[in-house]
C-alpha cells in the first residue's frame, strides 16, 4: 500500500445520495471520507446533466420529503435562473404547468456542483476525487476497508462504518454481496445551442438549453451497467444516434441553427445494481406503512402515490459494516424507478449517513442498530417518517 487513512465513516459515491450521507454523518461530529471516481461531484444530476430536481411532494399539495434533500433543492437554485412555483415559495408560475405544479425545480448542473461542494466544505468532509474503489477487505462478513486507486497509487481507507452510495453497489458487489440488476434504455441529456428555441422554458441563458433524447432501442440488446464493456457500448450507441439526428436535421436547416455544446461526462444508466437488502421494496409496497420507515417519497411521474421507506431497505442482507443509499439501495422493479431519482436518493442518503454515525457511536454491527434510534435522530431534524405525520390517509 502507498498510503492508508482511517475515518469514522467512509462514503462511496459523491452523487446526491453520497453527499447527503456524508453531510449527515459529519454533522454528527464524525470524521468522514467521501470517495468519488470522477473529478466532478453530483453524479447524474451534474456530470449526467439531469438538471431537474424532481418533486418533494405527492402531487396533491402535500410535502413528503424534507431534511437535507429539501436543503439541496433550495441550494440548487443559487447559481441558476430557475425558480419554484409560487405555492412552494417561488416568485413566478413559470411557463409549463407540468413542471411547476409540484414542489420541484430545474437547476444549472454546473451551479448545483458549486452548491454541493460548498455543503461538503461547510461540513468538514474529506473529499477524495479521482479515486476508484478497487477492492473491499472484510473480517468474516464485516466490511473493514476499501482499497482505492488514484494518482498517488494504491491506498487503503479504513472506517468504523461504510455507506455504499455508488449507484452501482460497488462496495456490496466487491464484498461478494448479492445484487439485482436491470436493463437500461438508451437515452442521453446534453447541452446544445438552439437560437430557434429562444422561448423555451428550459433555457439557461440566451440560446443555451438542455436537450433530451430517448432513442428507440428495439434493435439493441439490453445493457447492464455492471458489464464494463457495456459502458463503452452504451455510450458509443448514444453518440451514434446523436450523429444521425444532427446529420438528418442539417439536411433541412443550417447546421448553425442548433448544435451540441456539451455531452454528459458519465454513462446515463438509470439502474445498475440494487443491493440485496433485508427488505426489497417492490411494486406492491406503494402506499404501505412500515414500522421502521425512515422517510417518504412521492412518485415523480404521477400525483397521488406515496411510499414509506423501511430502514431494512438500506441494510445489506449478507454484509455487516455497510449501509446502502440512493440507486443501489433495496428497491426493484417499479419501486426502483421511484427511488432512483435525485430527491429520494438524497432522502435515503441522509438516513444512511445518520445510521452509519450511530453505528460508530454505539460500536455495534450495522444489522444490530435499532431502527428506532435512527428514527429518533431523524425526528430531531423535523423529518416526518409516516403518512400520518403529514396528515395523509392511504
Amino acid at each position: 500500500m502507498d498510503y492508508q487513512c482511517h475515518y469514522d465513516v467512509a462514503v462511496t459515491g459523491a452523487g446526491v445520495a453520497g453527499i447527503a450521507a456524508a453531510v449527515a454523518a459529519a454533522r454528527r461530529g464524525k470524521k468522514v471520507a467521501l470517495l468519488e471516481k470522477q473529478t466532478l461531484i453530483g453524479g447524474l444530476a451534474t456530470s449526467g446533466l439531469i438538471y431537474i430536481y424532481l418533486p418533494l411532494c405527492d402531487g396533491k399539495d402535500t410535502q413528503v420529503i424534507f431534511g437535507i434533500s429539501e436543503e439541496m433543492l433550495k441550494r440548487s437554485m443559487e447559481f441558476s435562473p430557475f425558480d419554484l412555483p409560487q405555492k412552494w415559495g417561488g416568485h413566478n408560475q413559470g411557463e409549463n404547468k407540468h413542471y411547476t405544479e409540484r414542489y420541484r425545480v430545474q437547476f444549472s448542473p454546473a451551479g448545483f456542483t458549486l452548491s454541493l461542494d460548498e455543503m461538503l466544505v461547510e461540513a468538514g468532509i474529506d473529499l477524495w476525487l479521482d479515486t476508484r474503489v478497487c477492492d473491499v477487505l472484510k473480517s468474516s462478513d464485516r466490511v473493514t476497508a476499501l482499497e482505492v486507486e488514484n494518482t498517488s497509487g494504491r491506498g487503503r481507507i479504513t472506517a468504523g462504518c461504510f455507506v455504499d452510495a455508488s449507484g452501482e453497489a460497488i462496495v456490496v458487489r466487491r464484498s461478494g454481496g448479492a445484487v439485482q440488476s436491470d436493463s437500461n434504455s438508451l437515452s442521453m441529456w446534453l447541452i446544445e445551442n438552439t437560437p430557434q428555441a429562444a422561448e423555451s422554458p428550459y433555457l439557461f441563458t440566451g440560446n443555451v438549453h438542455i436537450k433530451t433524447f430517448r432513442f428507440n432501442r428495439s434493435d439493441i440488446a439490453p445493457m447492464s451497467g455492471t458489464d464494463g464493456k457495456a459502458v463503452s457500448y452504451y455510450t458509443q450507441e448514444c453518440y451514434k444516434k446523436l450523429r444521425e439526428f444532427y446529420r438528418q436535421s442539417y439536411q433541412s436547416s443550417d447546421r448553425f441553427q442548433h448544435y451540441p455544446l456539451h455531452l454528459p461526462a458519465m454513462p446515463q444508466f438509470r439502474k445498475i445494481a440494487a443491493a440485496q437488502c433485508q427488505f426489497m421494496l417492490d411494486d406492491k409496497d406503494v402506499n404501505c406503512s412500515f414500522e421502521d420507515s425512515i422517510g417518504m417519497t412521492g412518485d415523480w411521474r404521477l400525483a397521488g402515490p406515496v411510499w414509506e421507506t423501511p430502514f431494512r431497505a438500506l441494510v445489506p442482507e449478507s454484509l455487516d459494516g455497510v449501509y446502502t443509499a440512493g440507486r443501489c439501495m433495496g428497491a426493484i422493479n417499479d419501486a426502483w424507478e421511484v427511488y432512483r431519482v435525485i430527491p429520494t436518493a438524497a432522502m435515503t442518503g441522509e438516513a444512511a449517513g445518520i445510521a452509519a454515525a450511530l453505528a460508530v457511536e454505539k460500536n455495534c454491527a450495522t444489522r444490530d442498530l435499532k431502527y428506532q434510534d435512527v428514527q429518533q435522530e431523524l425526528r430531531k431534524q423535523n423529518i416526518p417518517l409516516h403518512f400520518e405525520d403529514v396528515n395523509l390517509t392511504v
